[in-house]
């Protein structure tokens, strides 16, 4: 069956139009169409003002509906993660592992195994985000359970990459060899540099092994100075990806419109979203520690940030609103962009073929709809 779905404006992935409508059919994107151009027999979608989207794609989801991927079963977890973050406009993302100890790591691989396995909706893949850290940057992350990566790792981790969409490590260049870094490159690993003290020149040379992104630029990482760049000026003056918490807690407006202007069309948003997103939870725990929700921040007792309390609609406006970036750029930072991070780009595009993956927002960038391959969710 063909559909017609009009809107006042539709973002196709790079542009922003007006005056046009979105044919699919049988689930898939057909092409973009003058608004009034509605073909005999097509049922029409009239969603009025707003913007129709393609789906949110999320690099950095530790947790959703009241699951933390690491704490409980792994696949339900995934599962629950995965269908929270889809009724806030979500349809593809990364679960994310804190740092945890080797049996939960392998635990959560065979879990994602088991994801591909039955077909988990927006399941793309995992992130785990440790245990190679530098202690010196290690966040909210338990410094009990950082540590170097052993060669029993590097075998799992590749064994992992060769059953799973996509796998990202995010890891601090000073925790591992410049030949792991490598070999994870070439079995297919996304490998993202963070929660590190490194030297621009320990980072330069990371991403000449294969390093392609960091995550959540500016936090848990080494400063940009005049004399050491850190691993924030390296970042901002290469080619690599960089993720972003765009929150306002995170980073600040004026760095975030300075780290964008360094990086255009190579920085996308993440909501490092914890257990408590698409839910009313106020406290939950992380490695038997509590983390505390108040006046849109997660906190330890101690005031560390403990991932972010946003979803990427409320990232959107914040973006918009708050940092004054174009929202065809902002759009684009949680659509098209991370899709081409982990190399999907069929995902986060209203291209021919594709599925029709949508999400319908209003004025206000709160979400007013949202459908995979053309079937409402939930």
């Amino acid at each position: 069956m063909q559909q017609i779905w009009q809107a006042e404006r539709i973002f196709d992935g790079q542009t922003l139009h007006e005056g046009r409508a979105l044919l699919t059919e049988d689930g898939k994107i057909s092409g973009l169409l003058a608004a009034n151009d509605v073909p005999s027999g097509a049922e029409v979608v009239s969603l009025g003002s707003g913007v129709l989207c393609p789906g949110f794609i999320d690099l950095q989801v530790n947790g959703g509906g009241g699951a933390l991927l690491g704490q409980g079963d792994p696949y339900d977890a995934i599962v629950t993660i995965c269908a929270a973050h889809a009724r806030l406009g979500t349809l593809g993302l990364l679960p994310t592992l804190i740092t945890s100890d080797a049996a939960t790591m392998h635990a959560v691989l065979d879990a994602g195994r088991h994801a591909v396995q039955t077909q988990v909706p927006g399941f793309l893949g995992l992130h785990l985000e440790g245990p190679f850290l530098d202690i010196k940057r290690k966040g909210a992350h338990d410094p009990d359970l950082i540590r170097g990566m052993t060669e029993g790792d590097l075998a799992a981790l590749i064994a992992g990459a060769r059953d799973l969409p996509t796998l990202m490590i995010t890891l601090a260049p000073e925790a591992v060899s410049l030949d792991q870094i490598a070999a994870l490159v070439a079995a297919g690993i996304v490998v993202s540099l963070g929660h590190s003290n490194t030297s621009e020149a320990q980072a330069r040379a990371a991403i000449v092994a294969g390093a392609s992104c960091v995550t959540h630029l500016f936090n848990a990482m080494s400063p940009l100075a005049h004399r050491e760049p850190g691993l924030v000026g390296t970042a901002l003056d290469s080619v690599v990806w960089a993720g972003i918490i765009p929150d306002g807690v995170h980073v600040a407006p004026a760095a975030f419109r300075l780290a964008l202007r360094a990086k255009p069309g190579r920085m996308f948003a993440v909501s490092d979203a914890m257990a408590v997103a698409g839910t009313d939870m106020s406290v939950f725990t992380l490695n038997d520690r509590q983390i505390l929700r108040s006046d849109g921040r997660l906190v330890l007792a101690d005031g560390t940030l403990a991932g972010a309390d946003i979803s990427l609609p409320q990232a959107l406006k914040w973006m918009v609103d708050t940092a004054g970036i174009a929202l065809p750029d902002a759009l684009a930072m949680m659509t098209s962009i991370p899709a081409q991070v982990i190399e999907r780009p069929e995902r986060g595009r209203m291209e021919p073929g594709g599925a029709a993956n949508l999400v319908h927002l209003d004025d206000q960038f709160a979400v007013q709809g949202v459908w995979r391959a053309g079937q409402p969710v939930g």
